[in-house]
């Protein structure tokens, strides 16, 4: 009896099986193990003893130019693509479901078509209609954008050959299936196949694809990691439903830094740049209170001042609550509990909220000064002064470390009306631009000289 050559694949990570369970052993999803057939039999005895052609190899040193860049005038865009978008690229954009990846797009499609780019948008999702609602909605109907709306990934990259446009979006590869794989739209293989046939087209016929990918309940991009690994860049729109701020952050790009973000405005015109974003964020930012610190950041290439918010309370309950939003969890259970043993701060029995202001994520380590410092001025019902900004790494030993690019944070502080940094002693500042320095050593220090605690 034959042996059977399917493969049975979590249609939530991708990932492979020997034989069918109920429970995925990778991510621990119910119900996600389906059977496929695998996208090729492949040789069974190895290659033969048939030769291939010898590959041309070069050396590292090169004198070709960079590949050249096309820009499309949105600003915030281009900085995310890392200047500008490469012929040839294949870049993923995913995001939660109606934060505005088709506006944005479609924005994007229309401003690089004005300036010359033959530029096609294929919707898998909505009708042709639709789309030309929000085009006439967003006051792009006379951009020279040709549109379509199709799922047959033969029918797409037949129609694309034919019109060889220098621009085409794809939305969204989930809806894409491919007559050459025996299962539904939306599936590991499906997307796998789709992915791989329009990252070579891109290669191949130089055209610069964006692909529209859906997202988990976990905010990851839906399907196999295989497509992340294909593309060139990956890039994530975020944003809360209750704030009108859009968050355009690159978390691969091969053609320039990665964690650089772009700032948007949702209006009722579609997404309008946010040139300054340290600004914006802390432009709701009244009177100082307890639990407020202003964090100086950088964002891939771009410094940002961002708003942390801390509020400490007593609890009612046997486990008191840790809310966190904005900011890693982890980190902030690392910090109390240096706070604690190294400080004798301790917050046993009392709830602890944290919150990034304007719907901004932090992630860097150089914002744990910061959170300490919310948290102190919030327990000790303290305010920080309003004129100081803070920035600095904790360490496990309760000493703060110093970070990268603090000549480009103080500045970005500057230009903002603060006057006053406070950061580690051992931290090298070359021209603070006339900013008053305030070095502290320890965490100790820190909590006994800001706020008399400890």
């Amino acid at each position: 009896m034959a042996k059977s050559t399917n493969a049975f694949t979590c249609t939530a990570c991708g990932a492979s099986h020997k034989k069918w369970a109920g429970r995925c052993d990778a991510c621990g999803a119910w119900n996600t193990i389906v059977e496929e057939a695998p996208l090729s039999q492949g040789p069974g005895r190895g290659l033969g003893a048939h030769k291939g052609r010898a590959v041309p190899l070069s050396s590292l040193m090169t004198t070709e130019a960079p590949p050249p860049r096309c820009l499309s005038g949105m600003e915030e865009l281009d900085r995310v693509l890392g200047g500008g978008l490469v012929p040839g690229s294949a870049v993923l954009i995913g995001g939660d479901p109606g934060i505005g990846k088709s506006t944005l797009l479609l924005q994007g499609a229309a401003a690089f078509a004005r300036r010359g780019l033959n530029a096609v948008y294929i919707s898998g999702e909505e009708a042709s209609a639709q789309v030309r609602m929000r085009a006439q909605r967003l006051g792009l109907a006379d951009a020279p954008v040709r549109l379509g709306a199709e799922t047959n990934l033969r029918d797409i990259l037949t129609t694309l050959d034919n019109e060889r446009p220098d621009l085409a979006i794809i939305d969204s590869v989930q809806t894409l299936w491919s007559d050459q794989v025996e299962a539904a739209p939306g599936s590991v293989a499906q997307v796998r196949a789709a992915a791989h046939e329009l990252v070579t087209f891109a290669k191949r016929k130089g055209v610069a694809i964006f692909l529209v990918g859906h997202v988990t309940k976990e905010g990851q991009i839906a399907g196999p990691r295989v497509v992340e690994h294909m593309v060139d860049t990956v890039i994530y729109f975020e944003g809360e439903r209750g704030h009108q701020f859009r968050i355009l952050r690159s978390v691969k790009n091969r053609f320039g830094p990665a964690d650089e973000i772009g700032v948007f405005e949702m209006t009722g015109a579609g997404l309008a740049e946010v040139a300054n974003p340290s600004a914006l964020f802390l432009s709701e930012r009244g009177q100082p209170v307890p639990g407020s610190a202003v964090f100086a950041g950088i964002e891939g290439t771009r410094p940002v001042l961002t708003e942390v918010q801390a509020l400490v309370a007593p609890s009612t309950l046997a486990s008191p609550r840790r809310t966190v939003v904005g900011l890693d969890s982890g980190r902030v259970s690392t910090i109390l509990a240096v706070l604690e043993a190294r400080c004798g701060i301790p917050f046993a029995g009392l709830d602890v909220f944290l919150n990034v202001a304007g719907g901004m994520r932090v992630n860097e380590p150089a914002a744990d000064l910061a959170i300490a410092g919310a948290l102190l001025s919030a327990r000790e019902d303290s305010a920080l002064p309003p004129e100081a900004v803070l920035f600095g790494e904790i360490s496990l030993s309760g000493a703060l470390r110093p970070v990268a690019q603090a000549e480009n944070r103080l500045k970005e502080a500057q230009k903002l009306g603060f006057s006053q940094a406070i950061l580690p002693d051992s931290q090298k500042v070359e021209g603070a631009g006339g900013m008053s320095v305030r070095r502290i050593a320890d965490l100790t220090g820190f909590a006994g000289e800001v706020f008399g605690a400890g």
